[in-house]
């Protein structure tokens, strides 16, 4: 049985992909806001490590290195669901090591 912190995770996870097909979207951008007031355009986001905490991967600039980055829940301001900006090359792609074929 999952945990607390995984069933969020995936109740965020499904909720993502309900607004996807509700508005007809073929993808769907995840921006999460943490108490810091910094705004993160979500790659994925996963429960672990557990106990407390959360991680997420940030999409990144072309001449930027990829991060995790993985912060207390309580660090946690506002999860935010919309279409992709057009701007932007990539869409949430889900819990790490997902990808289309997967949902």
């Amino acid at each position: 049985m999952a945990g607390p912190l995984e069933e969020l995770v995936a109740r965020i996870l499904r909720r993502v992909e309900q607004f996807k097909d509700e508005h007809g979207l073929p993808e769907v951008e995840v921006r999460l806001e943490l108490v810091d007031g910094s705004l993160h355009r979500l790659k994925t986001l996963s429960a672990e490590p557990g106990f407390g905490f959360l991680s997420f991967c940030p999409h990144c600039g072309e001449e930027e290195e990829p991060e995790e980055v993985i912060v207390p829940l309580g660090a946690v301001r506002e999860l935010r669901i919309g279409a992709r900006d057009h701007a932007h090359t990539v869409g949430f792609v889900g819990a790490p090591g997902a990808n289309a074929g997967e949902r």
